[in-house]
């Protein structure tokens, strides 16, 4: 490649790289809490969040006026739903805005005491984006007897959560219990809080609320195998260190990952993306598009 297009493409990827930098800055930082409440995003999230506490109540996940979500609205602001309202009769108005003290910055209702508990995670690891808590009936089985189903035993169980913790008991709504899940929100994105429920932390409400289906479903699937009569079958190391590395590739917490050998990973789709755009505004520079 001549001096002068290796010149070009440096200087073309200095300033495509800024370029894309500056679009991941998030518009609803600098806003107000006002202007954040009303901003296009909140409205998709409160959306979103209304479909997933009906999922919840559907799924009888929750009942009464118990569990609730929350979602991250830029780095300053958090989407929670309130106390006293059941996550099957949940409208826009209801969704509170918070900063992250707990402070309500919008909304009509007081929020769930509870609150604290995402807050926590929230502060004590960047990747969680959304958090939702709920009393799934079989995992709950698995909380209030202080232990964890065991693991190895189904690849979808191993790749999105594999381990849960068990958090111990603390009273629910204090700051004690808050902190509780602070040992393991790192290594997991699933907790048991022990006689209570569990919490589960992803990127966006919908996908969190997968996790707390893909525990119960598989607390269920274990118990039944339990009575068929016949050992459980688990799956062996060789191929637990594959389904290890393809969560590693994924992204996925897990604490046994610290184990694992590091293997070269491929280039990242963002940098597969930078390279792209750099291609098209040389080939613009230089007329061949």
């Amino acid at each position: 490649m001549p001096e002068s297009t290796v010149s070009i493409t440096e200087q073309v990827r200095e300033v495509v790289q800024a370029a894309m930098e500056a679009l991941r800055v998030r518009s609803d930082d600098d806003l107000s809490p006002s202007a954040a409440a009303n901003s296009f995003e909140a409205d998709a999230l409160r959306a979103e969040i209304i479909r997933v506490g009906r999922k919840l109540w559907e799924r009888q996940y929750v009942d009464g006026n118990g569990g609730n979500i929350s979602v991250r609205l830029g780095s300053r602001y958090v989407l929670c739903t309130p106390t006293m309202l059941s996550k099957g009769d949940l409208e826009p108005a209801d969704i509170c805005l918070s900063d992250l003290d707990g402070n309500i910055l919008a909304g009509d209702r007081p929020r769930t005491s509870e609150l604290l508990l995402h807050l926590e995670i929230y502060k004590a690891n960047p990747q969680a984006r959304s958090v939702v808590h709920c009393h799934p009936p079989y995992a709950t089985a698995f909380a209030i007897t202080g232990s964890a189903p065991p693991v190895g035993l189904s690849s979808e169980y191993e790749i999105f959560i594999g381990p849960v913790a068990v958090a111990e008991y603390e009273t629910p709504g204090t700051k004690a219990f808050a902190e509780s899940i602070l040992p393991f929100v790192h290594d997991h994105n699933t907790i048991l809080l022990a006689n209570h429920g569990i919490v589960c932390w992803s990127d966006t409400p919908t996908h969190a609320e997968w996790l707390v289906e893909i525990l119960d479903t598989y607390c269920k699937t274990y118990l039944i195998a339990q009575q068929v009569g016949r050992p459980v079958r688990f799956i062996s190391d060789e191929k637990m260190r594959e389904i290890l590395a393809l969560k590693r590739r994924l992204g996925f917490p897990d604490a046994r990952l610290a184990h694992l050998p590091e293997v070269p990973e491929p280039a990242s789709a963002s940098n597969a993306e930078l390279d792209r755009l750099v291609e098209q505004v040389v080939a613009k520079l230089e007329g061949r598009e």
